[in-house]
């Protein structure tokens, strides 16, 4: 064992076993790191090292020509980059927002107003769990197409409002809140839509951050969707646009690997900043809920 002064005079005890134990948790989290590693550095890679072989994981001459070929490629285009980006960003914000709200409200209700059939709903929600979300892409078409919202954002936003994982989670914390709070917040005359903003939803906060994080990745990835509810170029997001870069079902061409590349770089770091910055309630959500992935 090997002691050293650490902190404010405190003794750091060393141990071979925590050494071995640091060195293969670096090893690792080094590893799992791979991929964003790479993929970082080939945004900045020159056509040249793009296309040598055998590949290179490092970039020797970094660039940020890849992004200006990016804008340039799409902003000469009838649609520019800019519109594919934004149309991403109005989309999954809207879908977050209401996500959180909905599946707060529709929690909060079915768990302390105990209304009549709430059981026999949550157990549809439950039912909704087994089923993979293509099933439902057929039927939610029809009733999208029918309510005359194909080629608009109400098709990308409203179907995915309402999840029913999103319900199941934030069920599992708000049964862990005292009925005793709300009892006395009721008596001394606040209304129940002050209860839940003021009370009910700062203590959600581990499970609402956690709800950000998934529902920004699963609709800020989403393919899927957009490809079956919009038509229009005006009206794609970032991931169908990475097929219009990269020119489509013809391949891509060598002038745009680098357009590509930067645009998948783009894409990636938002939900790396989104999950960096939320970890630590995602964590406590997983130990508090029960869930345990």
């Amino acid at each position: 064992m090997i002691k050293i002064k650490w902190f404010k005079g405190q003794w750091l005890h060393i141990t071979f076993s925590k050494i071995m134990l640091y060195l293969a948790m670096f090893v690792l989290v080094a590893f799992t790191a791979l991929p964003l590693i790479y993929l970082v550095c080939t945004a900045f890679k020159p056509l040249d090292e793009l296309f040598v072989y055998p590949p290179r994981f490092y970039v020797e001459h970094p660039t940020l020509k890849n992004f200006s070929d990016l804008l340039i490629s799409l902003g000469s285009s009838a649609v520019p980059f800019t519109r594919y980006a934004f149309n991403s960003v109005l989309v999954t914000a809207t879908i977050v927002f209401l996500t959180v709200i909905v599946s707060a409200l529709g929690a909060y209700s079915l768990v302390k107003f105990k209304p009549p059939g709430g059981k026999t709903l949550f157990n549809l929600i439950l039912m909704a769990l087994m089923f993979s979300p293509h099933v439902t892409k057929i039927p939610s078409y029809m009733v999208v197409n029918g309510l005359g919202l194909i080629n608009t954002y109400g098709a990308l936003i409203l179907p995915n409002i309402a999840v029913a994982y999103n319900i199941f989670l934030m069920k599992q914390f708000i049964e862990q809140y005292p009925d005793e709070l709300l009892e006395a917040a009721r008596i001394d005359g606040a209304g129940e839509f002050l209860i839940f903003i003021k009370m009910v939803m700062p203590a959600l906060k581990p499970a609402w951050s956690t709800l950000i994080v998934f529902s920004f990745v699963n609709n800020w990835n989403d393919y899927f969707s957009p490809l079956i509810y919009v038509t229009s170029q005006t009206m794609k997001t970032l991931p169908l646009a990475l097929q219009t870069i990269s020119g489509g079902a013809a391949g891509m061409s060598v002038g745009r690997a680098g357009a590509v590349a930067a645009a998948t770089f783009v894409m990636t770091v938002p939900t790396v900043i989104i999950f960096t910055i939320m970890q630590g309630k995602v964590m406590e959500t997983m130990v508090y809920s029960g869930i345990k992935e």
